[in-house]
């Protein structure tokens, strides 16, 4: 009878591990088709005459995280805002990060500044994305994004605020909590948006985007 009951159990654990394997394979099918629609061809934005104004949010001072990238772009969203908020005071009241995902951020975004009514916009395609950044930015507005960034020689999944965009020369600017600005190509920054740029992806991540644990060509629109 034990030996029964073994195989009847091991036979078990085989069939979930099995369901298992097919279940991820199958979301990871389907991130290579969601991650390839937004991949649309964005070459008639950089001669388009809408996009020849370079948009800029003024008066974002880049910092240094200290706890959390989303912290600290809540902390410079804050400053632009004209208010004091930090990541210190995001920790003390959380006791830990709750950022972590597109979803929680935007609602902390929400609520932090009411003010605005903000839009958590995943998985647009590169045409949208830099149509939707530009209009923000030409209303004044930093954009948060969530994009891949060096961290070292390493990639990490990273939040930063996203300040100006010049088509015409090619450069869109981005206040990294890294603790710089970058100045990036077009192309670079659709490469870091959309997570291609990453290299040798860990499983883990792969199957974050898989499963809508975090998302491709994501911005959060203030409004």
């Amino acid at each position: 009878m034990k030996k029964k009951a073994i195989k009847k159990t091991v036979a078990a654990v085989v069939i979930i591990i099995v369901l298992l394997i097919l279940v991820c394979a199958a979301a990871l099918v389907r991130l290579h088709g969601k991650t390839a629609a937004i991949q649309n061809d964005y070459s008639a934005v950089l001669h388009d005459e809408k996009y020849q104004r370079p948009a800029r949010a003024e008066g974002v001072e880049v910092i240094t995280q200290d706890v959390s990238c989303g912290y600290a772009v809540l902390e410079m969203f804050s400053r632009w805002n004209g208010g004091d908020l930090t990541e210190e005071d995001l920790y003390a009241e959380y006791g830990k990060v709750v950022t972590s995902t597109g979803k929680a951020f935007c609602e902390e975004v929400n609520k932090r500044f009411p003010e605005y009514s903000t839009t958590m916009r995943s998985y647009l395609t590169n045409t949208e994305l830099l149509d939707t950044v530009y209009a923000c930015l030409s209303e004044g507005k930093p954009v948060p994004v969530e994009w891949a960034a060096l961290y070292g020689d390493d990639w990490t999944l990273h939040y930063s605020l996203i300040v100006g965009m010049d088509i015409p020369n090619d450069t869109v600017t981005v206040a990294n909590p890294y603790g710089y600005m970058e100045e990036v190509p077009v192309a670079e920054f659709l490469e870091r948006t959309s997570f291609e740029a990453y290299e040798h992806m860990p499983l883990f991540l792969k199957l974050g985007f898989a499963f809508g644990f975090f998302e491709k060509n994501t911005v959060f629109t203030v409004a």
